[in-house]
């Protein structure tokens, strides 16, 4: 998941919040600032939630900036979004396929949304061709071992 800090007339700023990208020390300080679990705030950041984006990209954002307070890090409405990396924007490909394979117009809505939410197209056009690729069939079972003649015995 990737929180994009896109202040008015800044240079946007991207936060990578995906697995493996926050310590556990980071972690403990989103929780105590959001007052919620770390699974109830990736949650709320997937719906999201302003709350929730604000405290991890401050935690994230404190990595250069060590000295800013949550209360000064108060950015106005719409300046953060999340984004699907590229992990998550295959996920979503699938399970679009998977709901909407019967019903190619619902198919490409949902691909259409898809594309907004990645935060790299390519990934999202890289997730929809892998999900829409022609799946190889099921391998052909191995020929059993034909029986080995029996070999005279001299006797």
């Amino acid at each position: 998941m990737i929180i994009t800090y896109a202040p008015e007339g800044g240079e946007p700023q991207h936060f990578d919040a995906g697995p493996r990208c926050l310590r556990a020390s980071e972690i403990q300080i989103i929780e105590r600032t959001a007052d919620a679990r770390w699974a109830e705030i990736k949650e709320a950041m997937r719906m999201g939630e302003i709350h929730a984006l604000r405290t991890v990209a401050w935690v994230l954002k404190k990595r250069t900036d060590p000295t800013l307070r949550f209360s000064d890090f108060d950015p106005w409405e719409g300046e953060l979004r999340v984004r699907l990396d590229a992990r998550e924007a295959e996920g979503y490909a699938q399970a679009f396929v998977a709901k909407y394979s019967a019903n190619p117009e619902e198919l490409a809505e949902a691909f259409d949304e898809l594309r907004e939410m990645a935060h790299d197209p390519a990934d999202a056009e890289a997730a929809i061709a892998a999900a829409t690729a022609p799946k190889d069939p099921a391998p052909a079972p191995e020929p059993e071992p034909e029986p080995s003649p029996a070999s005279p015995t001299d006797g």
